[in-house]
């Protein structure tokens, strides 16, 4: 097996500094849409769980827009250790933040990362003007920066599809359960199933990865993007860190689940999309809808029966029915 050449090496590095980039973009977006919303957001999450729908399509809403399932994730458990979130309500919130970070997939497919330059113009104008326009400009500068960096992704990622030690490499990844893994680990490293889930998209597009390897990806993208929750539970109280524990359980069950029919699965994927990329989103959607879905009936039953002991009655307004 030939090892790649220093050529090899400096497209390396290319890709990722812009990767790199891209993560720092999310991560300010994410903190600038909070900044914006910053004492609205709590009070959201703890008057939109009333029931379970609302607080799964609160918790789609809130991270398709924060692009970022893990700082909801870390979010939703922190205000279960604040009191401000009961342990059951926050469970539908979760299952929503999983169906809201298929979100960058879906804009990476329809190739919108041509407007990013656009948006930083326009968000760096913004950040002129008074206070509180200046804040909303920052977020629009971000979430340019975030396009910009992907489109910056899929120009470096472009000779890859010359190079045959690195597409024999990412072939490996069409057996399912290394495309799985593959999509875990990577996850796990980044802290971000919305960067592992539009480079898989953008690799896609290139030419690089086939559609049935990007859909395993995304697919143990969903078990790697707990980590971040987790970690962030361990100095909190045990509701919060059985939140995080929730949060797991239901990625990995959905996951292991998925595992022995992820072949037939990008099948169909691919059979209903238009094209490649596109499948890939579709397959995203319908996995992560339909752990949400399958798990959201029985959100009260775990709350009553999952959570730790002495964990108080839920308030009327957080109380999910």
């Amino acid at each position: 097996m030939a090892m790649p050449d220093f050529s090899d090496f400096q497209l390396l590095i290319l890709v990722l500094s812009a990767l790199l980039l891209f993560l720092y973009g999310l991560e300010h977006f994410s903190k600038e849409l909070q900044a914006v919303g910053s004492d609205r957001l709590p009070r959201w999450l703890g008057l939109a769980t009333r029931n379970r729908i609302s607080g799964l399509a609160l918790g789609a809403a809130v991270t398709a827009a924060v692009q970022s399932s893990s700082a909801v994730s870390a979010l939703v458990v922190a205000l279960v250790n604040a009191g401000t979130l009961s342990f059951a309500a926050s469970l539908a919130v979760l299952l929503g933040a999983k169906v809201g970070t298929t979100a960058t997939a879906w804009l990476v497919s329809f190739e919108l990362t041509s407007i990013g330059p656009y948006l930083i113009v326009l968000g760096g104008l913004l950040t002129m003007l008074p206070f509180q326009i200046r804040v909303i400009g920052r977020a629009i500068f971000y979430f340019g920066f975030i396009f910009f960096t992907l489109d910056l992704i899929g120009q470096s990622l472009e000779p890859l599809r010359q190079d045959p030690w690195i597409l024999k490499q990412l072939a490996r990844a069409s057996e399912p359960w290394v495309g799985v893994l593959l999509g875990a680990l990577v996850t796990m490293l980044l802290q971000s199933s919305s960067v592992v889930s539009g480079l898989a998209v953008v690799l896609v597009q290139q030419g690089v990865l086939s559609p049935e390897a990007a859909i395993a990806i995304v697919i143990g993208a969903n078990a790697g993007t707990t980590v971040t929750a987790l970690i962030a539970s361990i100095p909190m109280d045990a509701f919060a860190r059985r939140a995080a524990q929730m949060n797991t359980f239901f990625n990995f069950v959905a996951v292991v689940l998925m595992l022995p029919f992820v072949g037939s699965f990008a099948r169909w994927a691919i059979a209903l999309g238009d094209s490649p990329d596109r499948s890939v989103a579709i397959a995203h959607l319908v996995f992560n809808l339909g752990l949400a879905l399958f798990f959201l009936p029985w959100t009260g039953w775990f709350g009553r029966h999952w959570a730790p002991r002495g964990d108080p009655t839920p308030s009327p307004q957080n109380a999910p029915v």
